[in-house]
């Protein structure tokens, strides 16, 4: 299991929304780099960054963001979503030097793509990403809620052959209240592989909870304003997720 600090971009500044609403945004840093720079000598492998300018609006904004963080820390796994919508923006969002592109709204408006990208760039390249509210996906960032049960999604685009989900469940994230492991269990029993939990971590708990779950379930979890708010210690999730505190 992994653990995987969120940075979310918009205007080029790292920053928290509250429940997805881009009218509440709290802004926490104008150095994505540094911020990034402090998960990855916390112990962080993994980044999870958010392109909200994209996710918004389709187009990407804050690449040169992005491509800045993976030079500067080339052995640190970045996974990107936030606008992919389209094989040439996950190419191009794969040249910065990022490890995994996340693919959301695209997913549950067409979830054929599923079968077209991973036969392009190959199911270790690719993640599907499912926010959703009280068990319905949510997409452009969060805008728009859709009239499909995410589990159904879950379940076609494991079979389409995405083998990585990050799943948000958006009623809690930026929330601070806390994860609900049976929810994560019942979406990994769907898909047929560990998923990575996103929304609502609010302390050590929460990733005690996680590790709990099992590798089998959970693949690694994100954490956010947790951290932002000075609850959570990066390098302290990381021993808890490896069961080392």
């Amino acid at each position: 299991m992994n653990i995987f600090p969120a940075i979310d971009l918009l205007d080029g500044k790292v920053v928290r929304l509250a429940q997805g609403d881009y009218q509440r945004v709290t802004i926490y840093s104008d150095d994505p780099v540094a911020q990034a720079r402090e998960f990855y000598d916390s112990g962080a492998q993994w980044l999870h960054v958010v392109d909200l300018n994209a996710a918004r609006t389709g187009k990407a904004h804050n690449t040169g963001s992005i491509a800045a963080i993976a030079a500067a820390m080339p052995e640190l796994k970045i996974q990107v979503g936030g606008g992919m919508r389209t094989t040439e923006a996950i190419d191009a969002m794969l040249q910065t030097g990022v490890t995994r592109v996340v693919v959301g709204s695209k997913l549950a408006r067409d979830p054929a793509f599923a079968r077209l990208a991973v036969e392009h760039f190959g199911a270790d390249a690719l993640v599907a990403g499912i926010d959703a509210r009280d068990g319905v996906v949510a997409m452009d960032g969060w805008t728009t809620m859709s009239s499909i049960p995410a589990p159904e999604l879950v379940a076609e685009l494991s079979a389409l052959g995405l083998r990585h989900l990050v799943y948000t469940d958006i009623s809690r994230d930026g929330m601070q209240t806390g994860i609900q492991p049976d929810l994560y269990a019942a979406v990994a029993a769907a898909a047929g592989f560990p998923v990575i939990v996103s929304g609502g971590v609010a302390s050590l708990v929460d990733i005690e909870a996680a590790r709990e779950l099992g590798s089998e379930l959970v693949e690694g979890v994100i954490i956010g304003r947790a951290y932002y708010e000075g609850i959570i210690n990066t390098a302290e999730a990381v021993a808890v997720l490896k069961g080392q505190k």
